[in-house]
């Protein structure tokens, strides 16, 4: 009985060494699998933020329609304020174990052609089928020919739609419906894939929150005008400030920096406000909203005892401060692991400029 038995084998050993983000999180689960585990709801969840994030350009509001009596709805993009009564587009979200057949949608098909029948909402622009798997070949067939999906639904409106458009009345295909039904625009009808989605979504701010994988590569940041901007008129006056007193010297101009240690030190600290500014733009497209200003936050906290201690001058707590920002430890904003030294030497200047932070008292 055990003669074709084999020993077992020892696994063969990871070809690198185990990270230690693998060992806290497993292995990365990428986007296009992740989103067959999602419920119907969570998949309208994430079309609904594919939409508001990554079509913003195209619709002045999204809604998600949730619940009964949603007339065959799920998440709408308006393009004006009329809204249901002005021009829309409408994304019908389906999260099946396959790919959508017409059978699973001919009542979606009824339900849009009855209510903007009797007058609920003006028919859509655009009617999207949206699933993580995708329209079926027979769909996508349909969707492509207008003139064949008119047939097709007609034939099957008594078996599939007349008794499914509501739960209270029956809708059979009349004349005056029939007639509806035939100057109908079906080539508002189409399907989007998941791959759309999830490379759509993949330049929002909140796709590293959702799927994880980490940031995308953080842009260089540009060097600093030679003339000061607008924006950098209360960090730099304060800082002009603490030079004077470190002096002893009213300096009311950085050209007036003759002192080669205070001169490179305004260079330094202009430099850091700009990476700063940098990483602000960097957060607004690549994290969740809130990212960054939790991060200023972090940084304040931080340093603030540090600020409130006695120092000899402006310029000895500028150095000070800096210092204690860029030796904390901070471990849980989302941005840590692409900031470096200057981001936070710019940040405290950030803070100055918000008036939360001051070199030299007003």
């Amino acid at each position: 009985m055990t003669e074709n038995w084999d020993q077992i084998k020892k696994p063969p050993s990871p070809v690198t060494a185990v990270t230690a983000a693998q060992v806290a999180n497993g292995p990365v689960i990428p986007p296009q699998q992740r989103i067959l585990t999602y419920s119907p709801d969570e998949w309208e969840s994430f079309v609904e933020e594919w939409i508001y994030y990554c079509l913003t350009a195209k619709y002045k509001h999204v809604l998600r329609f949730a619940g009964a009596g949603d007339m065959g709805i799920d998440v709408a993009g308006f393009v004006d304020d009329k809204r249901l009564r002005g021009v829309w587009d409408n994304y019908q979200c389906k999260h099946y174990d396959h790919a959508i057949r017409p059978s699973d949608v001919w009542v979606e098909f009824g339900k849009v052609i009855w209510y903007s029948y009797i007058g609920e909402y003006t028919t859509p622009r655009h009617y999207y089928f949206v699933s993580p798997r995708g329209a079926g070949t027979s769909l996508s067939r349909l969707c492509s020919n207008a003139t064949k999906l008119r047939q097709e639904l007609v034939a099957n409106w008594d078996k599939h739609v007349k008794e499914a458009i509501t739960t209270t009345q029956n809708v059979p295909l009349d004349a005056e419906l029939r007639a509806y039904v035939d100057a109908f625009d079906f080539s508002i009808f189409d399907a989007k894939t998941a791959l759309q989605l999830v490379g759509d979504h993949r330049a929002s701010p909140v796709h590293t929150s959702r799927f994880g994988g980490g940031l995308p590569i953080r842009p260089a940041s540009g060097k600093p005008p030679t003339e000061v901007a607008a924006s950098e008129s209360r960090y730099v006056t304060q800082l002009l400030g603490a030079y004077g007193e470190h002096t002893g010297t009213t300096i009311s101009d950085p050209s007036a920096l003759s002192v080669p240690k205070l001169k490179n030190h305004f260079r330094r600290q202009r430099e850091a406000f700009y990476e700063a500014e940098s990483l602000r733009v960097f957060a607004r497209d690549s994290v969740p909203p809130g990212t960054f200003e939790s991060l200023l936050d972090n940084i304040y906290d931080g340093v603030v005892d540090t600020h409130d201690e006695d120092h000899p001058d402006g310029y000895q707590k500028v150095c000070a401060v800096t210092k204690a920002a860029r030796d904390l430890q901070i471990t849980a904003n989302a941005l840590i692991t692409c900031t470096n030294p200057k981001d936070r030497d710019g940040i405290c200047h950030q803070l100055v400029n918000e008036e939360r932070l001051q070199w030299i008292r007003s």
